[in-house]
């Protein structure tokens, strides 16, 4: 009798499972406390409407922007008797570079003051004390770099789509994290041959002087806008290509945030446009995104948080409690805090009960089993 009520039991465990496992609230969202969220860094943005922009990527570097270069030269022969200028060293027009004691006899000879022709870094010095100097020998070059010229080489393809004005995101290697935004300034008036490519230059301010001449520089060229178009910035975008999702700050809850599936549709340098799954004003999660994947529910579970925001009890979905749950969960025993559905109690009570029917059949049918039957005489 006894392995005639396992298959029983595994039957009645099975199907109080079954009543139970109602999809919840609870399976996609992550429920941090405070110091988990600064910890994570986490930061949002609002997913809104806005223009959005069809880019192409090309590469290219950084010049020194034409007019604003100036070699420093002297009209006389001679030597350089002391040079002041140094490599990477701002000056300012009329500052004294060095100076050249002249070949003309004299005694002592003459020394003639070279000054910085223009403002700006100097770049080269091509001279030290005691080198022969000759009239036009390029002693010094300097550079104005408070505007630089980034040049794009385009493909010929796009050539069509790019002119004068045309906006664009310039960003360097050595600071992945800046964007500088410049308008096209001019188009080159031949292609380069080798590299089937036209020139297209963009006058960048640089005021602080980290953009340097012969810098790689990536362009993202804005070749067109959709207005109201519903995007979020790409780094909020998670999963692979077949399974998209974000994460949303829960609407109520502080430190909580919802794992949600969207359907994307076109991608540029920064922003990825959203077909479905979001609405305006919902905040998205960029900075951190990727780390609340791995946070599994959080450090709080979502029943804990719903109770303390809202006062009175929840399921762990996040349902709230109804009174006949509230009463079954009362009645599985004070000091206990169940969240089990009230079918799932009395499912349980009624298996209960069957169980220990058949337990008492099991015994008698054992009890008359068991009688001594006397052998018959032979």
């Amino acid at each position: 009798m006894h392995r005639r009520l396992i298959p029983f039991f595994l039957a009645a465990a099975a199907l109080h499972a079954a009543e139970t496992a109602i999809p919840n609230r609870g399976q996609n969202t992550v429920t941090l406390n405070a110091i988990a969220t600064r910890n994570l860094g986490l930061e949002t943005v609002e997913a809104e409407e806005q223009d959005f922009e069809e880019t192409a990527f090309v590469l290219g570097t950084i010049e020194v922007l034409p007019g604003k270069r100036a070699v420093v030269s002297t009209r006389i022969a001679g030597r350089a008797q002391s040079v002041i200028g140094k490599e990477d060293m701002q000056c300012e027009a009329g500052d004294e570079l060095l100076w050249v004691e002249s070949r003309q006899p004299g005694d002592p000879p003459p020394v003639i003051r070279v000054d910085a022709p223009i403002a700006g870094l100097i770049a080269k010095v091509n001279v030290a004390p005691g080198q022969p100097v000759e009239p036009g020998h390029a002693l010094m070059e300097i550079y104005d770099l408070t505007t630089v010229e980034a040049k794009a080489a385009v493909p010929q393809h796009l050539t069509a789509r790019i002119g004068k004005g045309m906006e664009a995101h310039i960003r360097v290697p050595g600071f992945p994290d800046r964007v500088w935004e410049a308008t096209m300034a001019h188009i080159g008036a031949a292609a380069d041959a080798a590299s089937s490519t036209v020139e297209a230059a963009f006058h960048v301010p640089n005021d602080d002087g980290v953009l340097r001449p012969g810098m790689r520089a990536e362009f993202t060229l804005v070749l067109s806008k959709r207005p109201g178009v519903m995007s979020i910035p790409r780094e909020a975008l998670q999963g692979d290509a077949t399974n998209r999702f974000v994460y949303i700050r829960d609407y109520e809850l502080k430190h909580a945030f919802v794992k949600t599936s969207v359907a994307t549709g076109e991608m540029n340098d920064r922003s990825v446009e959203i077909h479905e799954g979001l609405l305006p004003g919902d905040e998205i999660v960029t900075k951190g995104a990727y780390a609340l994947g791995f946070a599994g529910k959080g450090s709080v579970s979502l029943k804990e948080a719903l109770d303390a925001a809202h006062g009175h009890p929840h399921n762990e979905d996040g349902t709230e409690m109804t009174k006949e749950q509230q009463a079954a969960a009362a009645a599985g025993g004070a000091g206990h805090d169940h969240d089990d559905e009230a079918g799932g109690a009395l499912l349980w009570k009624v298996i209960s009960g069957v169980l220990f029917v058949l337990l008492i059949i099991s015994s008698v049918q054992r009890n008359a089993g068991g009688k001594t039957i006397k052998p018959e005489a032979a």
